[in-house]
Parts: C-alpha cells; structure tokens; sequence
C-alpha cells in the first residue's frame, strides 16, 4: 500500500507575518461504494453478495444503537468506535452545559490490523489535480508511525474524491 500525498500551502497569521509553509497532505484518489465493497468482500470470502450486505447494514444498525446508548465498540483487530463531542471552552464549570456542545462525532481508533499495515505503507507524492506519481522513490514509513489511513485506487466502481 501507498499513502499518497499532495504539497499544500498553508499560511500561519498567528504571528502577525502571515508566514507561508509547505506541508504533505494526504490525498485519497477515490471512494469505494457500498454496493461496490460488498461484491468485493463477495469475491473474497465467496459469500452470496445479498447476504454481506446484510451483515454489513446489520452491524451498522447495531453500531448505531450501541454508540447512541453511549457504548464504545470494539471490533476486534478492526478497530474501535466510540462516542465523541466538541464543546467550547468556558470560564468556570457551573457555565458548561450541553449548549456549549458545538460538534457530535463518531471517533474511531484503528486496531493492530490497520496499524501493522500501516507501519508498512510508503509514502509517494501526486502531482496536483492528475493523480500521477512524480517520486518513484517512496519514502519507507518509520516502525513507530501510526494514524489513520486509507487505501484508494483508479478501478470500476470507485468514484472521484467528493473531497477534493
């Protein structure tokens, strides 16, 4: 697996210089449908393609009803899911309250499977905008990386990025 990245130019005006830096930003090349995952997972594990879809939304549902009871939900070397927020910050603790919730989100931390794969991705650079590789040479990952990753690629039933 590659990890593909683009150069972004970011300006920093917390100094009041506006300094203008570079910086590697992750760039996913595509999105794999629902219904384009579940042939997938068909192909691989020769499973009828109706019942993975099954057992997919099944364990949504039960995600979804687990994390709204407040439950974070480990799903073995996958990974874990839970429950997250972001709240302003106030000046004493009687001023929080739920109105000072500004952002509920899903949080999900990747488990060893995902971590070990991606202790061996390297790291290639696209050119803007065309998805074409100019660094033949990869970057090897260093052992103690870890974060989130994900693996994207030009083939049948994978969209353009809705992100970018």
């Amino acid at each position: 697996m590659a990890i593909k990245y683009e150069v972004k130019k970011v300006v920093f005006g917390f100094d009041k210089t506006n300094t203008e830096k570079y910086v590697a930003q992750a760039k996913v090349l595509g999105m794999v449908k629902f219904d384009k995952l579940c042939e997938e997972v068909q192909k691989v594990s020769m499973v009828p393609r109706g019942v993975v879809k099954m057992v997919i939304d099944g364990l949504i549902d039960t995600l979804n009803m687990d994390l709204d009871k407040g439950y974070s939900v480990q799903l073995g070397d996958f990974g874990c899911f839970r429950p997250g927020l972001n709240a302003k910050s106030q000046s004493g603790a009687n001023d929080v309250d739920a109105n000072t919730v500004y952002r509920r989100k899903i949080i999900f931390t990747s488990g060893s499977y995902f971590k070990d794969m991606l202790s061996k991705a390297t790291v290639e650079r696209l050119v803007v905008g065309k998805g074409t590789v100019i660094d033949a040479a990869s970057v090897a990952p260093k052992p103690d990386e870890n974060g989130d990753g994900g693996q994207g690629g030009e083939q049948d039933g994978v969209d353009e990025n809705p992100f970018g």
